[in-house]
């Protein structure tokens, strides 16, 4: 059977047969529609419809013919996530709970900033998974553990949804210009659907993102680091958190079985573009990670791996954590040793703490409200 028919019948749904064209990436739309018998330049008419105008029907295809259009509600249909709920923070900070076709929930969140010309500008955090088995113990997703990958449409449907929130319909001067592979799983240990999707980001006529702009973050796996490496198609971000290995298997269980000295070892022979550096994440844990000591022990790791920087986080409280976050002195001393050895380190500013926009927070909001708690 062959990838392109593989991949229709991954996209079928059990009540109608139909396929999601949202599955497809350009070349499988283009098979899909070679076995219809149309030709190659009507999945690129179609694409951009899909992606570029947003479309949610075939009937508003215009440059389409109308028998063609009718065959394709025949077999077809066009299938974004669902808004469940929104949050609104008093920064801008904007939070979608979304429902996929079978029930499930995920979350993606719009983060806005200024440019110097004071035009807003929002980057988005995509989630690529239904919870996550990662385990980390400061997460909010991680204590849901995980129920399934997410698929190419679901992936890319956050960005419809996000973009028809902002009315953003002008792909030559858009307004979601980032994109981060932040929110809900591992992105890596989905990788065949993460690595679709950044190819369909890549296409014009589409959504039409540089990688430049979009960036993947991860805790560590070996095997996806080597293929995204390869593809060249994002940035890499580390989520490191733990500048040691006892620290690691403490508060990140799934991430330390892949040993920090193997993880390390495994970046600085990470393909890198020019100008282009490793980021690694570093969440601030109030008497956990936020010591003097523990701020020496990342300086040893960023000046061991070549080209890197380091964002940090400040740790935002949720109801049930056992982490508090660390007092404003202790930010800026851990930041302050890091500058003073040399290291570009920045304090991430803050987003959306009214809204608990952290990942996995609204969905367990919404999980204790209906009294479903019980796994969590």
């Amino acid at each position: 059977m062959s990838e392109s028919i593989q991949t229709v019948d991954f996209a079928r749904r059990a009540t109608d047969g139909k396929v999601n064209v949202l599955e497809l990436t350009l070349d499988e739309l283009k098979a899909w529609l070679a076995d219809m018998g149309e030709p190659k330049f009507r999945a690129v008419q179609l694409w951009q419809w899909l992606w570029q105008y947003m479309a949610q029907s075939f009937s508003v295809m215009t440059n389409l013919s109308k028998a063609f259009r009718a065959r394709l509600e025949e077999c077809a249909y066009i299938g974004w996530p669902h808004i469940d709920r929104t949050q609104v923070s008093s920064d801008g900070t904007t939070k979608f709970l979304l429902r996929l076709a079978d029930n499930e929930r995920i979350e993606t969140v719009l983060i806005p900033s200024v440019s110097k010309s004071d035009n807003v500008r929002w980057t988005q955090c995509l989630s690529t998974q239904v919870g996550c088995a990662m385990g980390c113990t400061f997460c909010s997703t991680g204590t849901m553990g995980f129920t399934r990958n997410m698929s190419h449409a679901e992936i890319l449907g956050q960005i419809l949804v996000a973009r028809d929130y902002l009315h953003d319909t002008r792909p030559q001067w858009p307004v979601l210009r980032n994109l981060v592979f932040m929110g809900m799983g591992e992105p890596l240990l989905n990788y065949r659907n993460l690595e679709r999707v950044l190819v369909s980001l890549n296409e014009n006529g589409g959504l039409n993102f540089s990688p430049r702009r979009i960036t993947v973050s991860t805790c560590g796996i070996r095997k996806g680091l080597e293929e995204l490496g390869a593809s060249g198609l994002a940035f890499l971000a580390i989520s490191l958190h733990a500048p040691n290995q006892a620290l690691r298997e403490r508060i990140m269980p799934g991430a330390a079985k892949w040993p920090l000295e193997d993880l390390l070892a495994t970046l600085n022979s990470y393909p890198l573009k020019t100008r282009e550096r490793i980021t690694f994440e570093y969440l601030l844990l109030g008497g956990v990670n936020d010591g003097p000591e523990e701020a020496r022990q990342l300086v040893r790791i960023v000046h061991s791996v070549r080209k890197s920087k380091i964002n940090l986080i400040v740790y935002n409280s949720t109801p049930g954590s056992p982490y508090q976050a660390p007092s404003e002195d202790r930010v800026l001393a851990f930041e302050k040793i890091l500058w003073d050895a040399g290291i570009t380190a920045v304090i991430r500013k803050s987003k959306g703490r009214d809204i608990d926009a952290a990942c996995g927070q609204l969905k367990a909001s919404a999980l204790r409200e209906e009294g479903q708690t019980e796994d969590l």
